[in-house]
Formats: C-alpha cells, sequence, structure tokens
C-alpha cells in the first residue's frame, strides 16, 4: 500500500449564478476545512481574463488564507515568472514566509495563465512569449533574490512546476522539487519524471529528486454523483478541445443538458481514465496506484466542481478513506 501526504490546489472557479467576491469568500473557508481535514497543503493558481476562473493573485489569496489557518501550507502552483518581476516575487513571497514561519510555498509556472493574447502581452508589458532562455534566467533570480535580497527568516519553500520534459529538466538542473502537472497533460507524466530523475543535481533547496503529482479528483458517494458533478468541468474541457475558452463554469444541470459529439466524448473518457474520479473507494484506489506507478512524493488534487459544499466533501471522503 502506498500511503503519502495529500494536498490541494484550489483554481478557483467563478461559477455560474455567482460574482467573483462569492468565491473568494469560499475560498477562505476552503482553506479552514481542509487543515480541519488534515491536508498537508493548499495551493492557488494564477489565471486571468477568464470567464470561469478568478484573477485572484495566489499571492494574496495564500496570504489571506494564512491568517485564519494555523497549520496546513500554503502557497502558489504556481505564480507565472514570465509575468512578474523576479525580485517581486521575492520580495512577495519572502514577506509571506517571513509572516509565517514554515508554512509557505514557492510553486513558480511559465505559461501566460490565459488564452487571450491581449491580456499576455498585457502582462509582460508588451513583451511576446518568453524563450527558454529566458525562463531560465527568471526562475535562477527568484531563487537568488530569495536568499541574497529579501532573506527576512524563513524561506519559502520553492517548487518548479513542469508539464513537458523542458520543465522537469530545469527542476532537475536547478535542484528543485517538481510538481507534475497530471492534471493538465497526463500523456506527458512519464517523460516528466524520467527527464527530471535522470538529470537532478541536488542543491540548498533539495537534496534528492522530491515529486509532487497533481491529479483530477472528484469523489461522491456513488459513481454517478461522481459523474454529475465533473460534468461541468467536461464542458470547460469540450470547449478547449475546440478552441474556446470563453466558456463560463456551468451548473451540473447545465452540463448534463450540454451536447457533447462523439469525438468529445472519447476525448474526454481517454483524459479521465487518466485521473480519479468515482466512489471513495475507486478514488482512493486510483490515487495509491498513481502513486505506486510514479513514485511520487505526495499527491495534489484538484477538484473542479460546483458547489462549495459538494467540493468540500469530495475532499472529506477521500481523506477519511485514504486514512493519512
Amino acid at each position: 500500500m502506498v500511503d503519502i501526504p495529500l494536498s490541494a490546489l484550489e483554481v478557483a472557479m467563478v461559477q455560474t449564478g455567482t460574482r467573483a467576491v462569492d468565491t473568494l469568500r469560499d475560498t477562505g473557508a476552503f482553506a479552514q476545512e481542509l487543515e480541519r481535514l488534515g491536508y498537508h497543503r493548499l495551493w492557488y493558481a494564477e489565471h486571468h481574463h477568464s470567464p470561469a476562473i478568478g484573477a485572484f493573485p495566489p499571492v494574496v489569496l495564500g496570504a489571506h488564507a494564512a491568517a485564519s489557518t494555523s497549520a496546513i501550507r500554503l502557497g502558489s502552483g504556481g505564480v507565472l515568472a514570465p509575468n512578474h518581476a523576479p525580485l517581486t516575487l521575492a520580495e512577495q513571497f519572502g514577506t509571506l514566509a517571513a509572516l509565517h514561519p514554515d508554512r509557505i510555498d514557492l510553486g513558480i509556472g511559465r505559461g501566460p495563465g490565459t488564452f487571450d493574447e491581449a491580456t499576455a502581452r498585457a502582462l509582460r508589458r508588451g513583451a511576446g512569449p518568453t524563450t527558454d532562455a529566458e525562463y531560465r534566467d527568471d526562475v535562477a533570480a527568484i531563487l537568488a533574490f530569495l536568499v541574497d535580497e529579501v532573506a527576512l527568516g524563513p524561506l519559502p519553500e520553492p517548487w518548479l512546476l513542469a508539464s513537458s520534459p523542458a520543465g522537469a529538466a530545469l527542476a532537475a538542473e536547478l535542484g528543485l522539487p517538481v510538481a507534475v502537472a497530471h492534471h493538465i497533460r497526463p500523456e506527458n507524466t512519464g517523460a516528466v519524471l524520467e527527464r527530471y530523475r535522470a538529470g537532478f543535481t541536488p542543491s540548498r533547496w533539495c537534496a534528492q529528486p522530491r515529486v509532487l503529482l497533481c491529479v483530477e479528483a472528484v469523489c461522491a458517494e456513488t459513481a454517478q454523483e461522481a459523474q454529475r458533478l465533473i460534468g461541468p468541468m467536461d464542458v470547460v474541457k469540450a470547449g478547449l478541445l475546440r478552441g474556446v475558452s470563453e466558456s463560463p463554469f456551468p451548473t451540473p444541470e447545465e452540463a448534463a443538458a450540454h451536447p457533447f459529439t462523439e469525438a468529445e466524448r472519447q476525448a474526454l473518457a481517454g483524459f479521465r481514465a487518466q485521473q480519479a474520479v468515482g466512489t471513495p473507494e475507486f478514488v482512493v484506489r486510483r490515487l495509491r496506484e498513481l502513486a505506486g506507478e510514479t513514485g511520487a512524493d505526495e499527491l495534489m488534487l484538484t477538484t473542479p466542481v460546483y458547489g462549495f459544499r459538494d467540493r468540500v466533501r469530495s475532499y472529506e471522503l477521500i481523506k477519511k478513506n485514504y486514512g493519512v
């Protein structure tokens, strides 16, 4: 049996029929619920210009949650380096770590956090997509500033997010723990892990390879209810398959009436087979399989369902049956 820590990724969905302020209210309560359930850490993702996901800075959400919790680790999963000056990120997360010692993580990613080109360029003050060399320099600068410029006390724990072998290679080169985006590109997970472990160089941040695997996990008392809960995210994913990124996050009832094409159904079924959606017994078994297959040191669950109570209940059922 593989029993490793469970954590959570919060993407702050703005649901149909609600406002952004409602989502913000729920994020604080969600952190308290996860701490009560015994989850190890909670990360916040950076997104922009999306009708389904709030544009809430991870450092602000982390600070808000840290003020109302006492034990759970908090941080970014991730903050997107090309959108920010390295010194600014070091100052922000360094300050947060000083205020909440040994509880703050700095998960760093590369993407723009938006499918809208104008928004991406605005975030980067007119600059185009970052190159591999520029991204490496940004990450290295963040780490250097953390140590040399703004070391106010305990440092945040840095992680590098990876959904491709290139990201894994950078994490290995810099000696950082890696968070693998299995919930986004499960087809790349094997290659990411192979590249990371083969090239890992020990550093002050990490003495040996350390892997967090992020998995989409939706759990309910019955398989039918779990399928109902994952329906809204299926609609969003189907839109992305068509190149449509402006879909709001629908209700389960709206999702149930959505006319999926056969190609979309097949693609969604293939993706879901790589994740963990179903009853507590099925989800826990699937999570342990993934942990065993990948050798992950930690699992991070993302649960994109409509309704705060249903989302918390999913995490509750998993933790109760997982047993760690």
